[in-house]
């Protein structure tokens, strides 16, 4: 009787398990890739992965699927935000107490919630955002998924990182300990940070930016630079460094920089416009307090500090203030002027810390673009296929047969109006509806 059972149950455990399948269709396609969008185009999603993208007049729906119909709706790849901070904040705090499993979940539930399907965490992570990431690796998750620069190189004293994670070092002799640590958790990037903040604080001596990009390229792993000024993005792209995580912000970029990124195939990989709006934008009410899809992502507590009086005279009295709009105005010309000058580039806000808001800050950071200078195709090249491209993600950014279904279900067209971003139906991830 014992053999009986366990032939049955070994032969149901042979049986292939029947598999999922959605079929979306009747809706206008813009996968990514730059090519025109696609009317009446369908799509049919086997255990979350593309198994077959065309025309819903060439549509042969399998038996037994889930059909969606999306007519009148836009199609386009889920946002890839390639500089974010995960779940040290509540409400305005920032603490490395805050970073916890609870808090990280409702981080990604945000993001998701917005559209950010993938969001690269800069340099401020605990082991167990790590852990997250890898679990999620297993499978199929169902909330933004998680790319890491695990705990980021910041100075002894200097500028940088999150007091409780990041230890600073010293000397270059320390680089390649920290960097075998880093790469036995598989980060996804090194990063360090190469500011004064504004002159106030020490910044990371040359010889240690050049020992961490060194150390990246011996170990096969990219490596992410925080810049601010020329002088200093010119030097460290002499280096070879994998990609800028914000625009310059001091001055106008000129030739030699562009030669020399292009000669060391060094990337813009994100521009961070919405970071510097965030800068002095609540020295008053801002237009967007107001605005349901900002309101539904922040807490009451969040909207009445932000519309207080005293919270606003405390922002109006940085005594950097009166310098931030330049800096949002200089990071916009060269951004701009990197895109028309052929250097490769992707999507990032900065978005996490405190002000600083997961989801809406990605759809202010694509309207900020606009204004730039890019045109919403270009934008959203950026926040898909070229973010993908820069993460190594072969399997995400567009919305072509074998990739991952990550994917926003629109109102309006984007490519009309970037704000229609932010007319969201529905929001899938490894082709499971995010709820």
């Amino acid at each position: 009787m014992r053999s009986s059972l366990i032939a049955v149950v070994a032969a149901l455990v042979a049986l292939p398990l029947a598999a999922e399948v959605k079929v979306l269709k009747n809706f206008t396609l813009i996968d990514g890739t730059g090519k025109a969008p696609v009317a009446a185009a369908a799509m049919i999603i086997d255990n979350g992965r593309i198994s077959w993208v065309g025309t819903t007049a060439q549509l042969k729906a399998p038996a037994g699927a889930d059909v969606v119909d999306l007519a009148g709706k836009f199609v386009m790849p889920g946002i890839i935000n390639l500089h974010g901070h995960l779940g040290a904040v509540v409400d305005l705090t920032q603490s490395a107490d805050n970073l916890t499993e609870a808090n990280l979940e409702k981080n990604l539930k945000a993001y998701a919630s917005y559209g950010v399907t993938s969001v690269l965490s800069m340099g401020t992570d605990k082991d167990l955002v790590l852990a997250a990431r890898d679990k999620q690796r297993l499978g199929r998750p169902g909330e933004t998924r998680i790319f890491s620069a695990g705990k980021g190189f910041i100075f002894k004293g200097g500028y940088g990182g999150l007091a409780g994670v990041n230890e600073g070092i010293s000397s270059p002799a320390e680089v390649p300990a920290v960097t075998a640590k880093l790469v036995s958790q598989k980060v996804d990037t090194l990063k360090f940070w190469f500011d004064d903040h504004n002159g106030e604080m020490k910044k990371m001596p040359f010889d240690i930016a050049k020992a961490i990009v060194e150390s990246g390229k011996k170990n096969k792993v990219m490596v992410s630079a925080h810049v601010f000024y020329l002088d200093d993005a010119k030097e460290i792209a002499r280096y070879g460094v994998t990609g800028f995580a914000h625009s310059v912000r001091d001055k106008a970029i000129d030739q030699d920089l562009i030669d020399t990124m292009k000669k060391n195939g060094v990337w813009q990989l994100a521009a961070t416009l919405s970071r510097e709006a965030s800068m002095f934008a609540y020295a008053k009410d801002a237009p967007f307090l107001s605005d349901p899809f900002f309101t539904r992502g922040v807490s009451q507590n969040v909207l009445t500090t932000l519309k207080s009086k005293e919270y606003q005279k405390s922002q109006a009295g940085d005594p950097h203030f009166a310098h931030y709009p330049d800096y949002l105005e200089m990071a916009k010309k060269n951004f701009k002027k990197m895109v028309d000058s052929g250097i490769k580039y992707g999507f990032g806000t900065d978005s996490g810390p405190p002000g600083r808001f997961p989801g809406f800050f990605e759809h202010w950071e694509m309207e900020l673009l606009v204004e730039a200078g890019l045109t919403p195709m270009q934008v959203i090249q950026a926040a898909t296929k070229n973010s993908a491209e820069y993460l190594k993600a072969k399997d995400l950014g567009t919305l072509e047969k074998s990739k991952w279904a990550d994917l926003l279900v629109l109102d309006k067209s984007p490519l009309e109006n970037i704000h229609n971003s932010r007319l969201i139906d529905s929001v899938y991830i490894a082709g499971n509806r995010v709820k």
